[in-house]
């Protein structure tokens, strides 16, 4: 079957790299085009352009995919199917109707239609999530469905080991959708719940929170986009890897304190156990490092 592809992120780029080694290798990549990233503020390409070119498959770059220029590209390949992978960018009419489409979703819809299925299963305390192959249509993620797959959460994982799982089922779900097209089935109407965009505020860790949603948001965030602790002294410190505190001498919430050597963050009805974290402007360190650096400004309660 002839292809087109559009997607942009890393979890894009995973299924590209399994759909370019089927038989319905695509012709063309569209992706956003490149950003400024990073500190030094460097002009970087997605990663599914990246891996497009490591393939050696045409690459188109947009401001925007539906205008008419775009359109004509995507009509000039004369795809069988174009296929929809975290484009980060919403697919308009005409050209949503001007081609088949299959769209992928990581998420078992209806539930997490939107931006950031896979952040938002973790952050609720979901116990599985998954990924549905479906049609797009104008109305967010709620087209019919042509295959879904369930992938258990676990208490351990965090986006970046949870989406790499989900882009591996993604493209064998994906090939086999295309290796033997049917008519999909209608999502169902209740249940429908949708994971907004990821934005500035749900990064920093209110601590009027119960420790156990911080914790999961800890998880849900990292390692892509990172949370951080307002402390008193005015240092946002960020927080990449950490875990409910067992104990129950807890810190005061917004306190960070040392309860036998641990780093705690208090919060509401308990503590996050901080395991990695991030000082404004340095490099990830262990807590123990962390620690060493601050010397006496965060005291051993543990010690008296």
């Amino acid at each position: 079957m002839r292809t087109a592809y559009m997607g942009t992120s890393e979890f894009a780029a995973t299924v590209l790299e399994r759909l370019a080694r089927s038989r319905h290798r695509p012709t063309v990549v569209f992706s956003r085009p490149d950003r400024q990233r990073g500190r030094g503020r460097r002009l970087q390409s997605p990663p599914v352009v990246e891996a497009a070119r490591g393939l050696g498959i045409e690459v188109s770059q947009p401001e925007d995919v539906n205008d008419p220029e775009s359109r004509e590209r995507v009509a000039a390949a004369a795809p069988d199917v174009v296929v929809i992978c975290a484009y980060g960018a919403l697919i308009r009419e005409p050209l949503l109707s001007a081609h088949a489409m299959i769209n992928v979703h990581p998420s078992l819809l209806p539930r997490w239609r939107g931006a950031a299925p896979v952040e938002r299963a973790i952050e609720a305390g979901d116990s599985e999530t998954g990924v549905s192959i479906m049609r797009p249509v104008a109305e967010l993620d709620a087209g019919p469905v042509f295959a879904q797959r369930s992938e258990p959460i676990r208490s351990d994982d965090d986006y970046g080991s949870l989406s790499a799982r989900l882009a591996e089922i993604s493209g064998e779900l994906l090939e086999e959708v295309l290796d033997a097209v049917h008519e999909p089935t209608p999502q169902a109407v209740d249940g429908a719940t949708y994971a907004v965009k990821i934005e500035r505020e749900d990064r920093r860790l209110d601590t009027d929170r119960a420790a156990e949603e911080l914790a999961r948001l800890v998880r849900a965030l990292n390692p892509h986009v990172g949370v951080y602790a307002e402390l008193e002294d005015g240092e946002r410190l960020g927080v990449r890897r950490a875990t409910l505190y067992s104990g129950t001498d807890f810190p005061a919430p917004g306190d960070l304190d040392v309860r036998e050597g641990k780093l705690l963050l208090g919060a509401r009805a308990g503590a996050l156990e901080l395991i990695e974290v991030q000082p404004a402007g340095g490099r990830p360190m262990d807590a123990g490092s962390y620690l060493r650096g601050r010397g006496p400004a965060v005291k051993d309660a543990g010690r008296g």
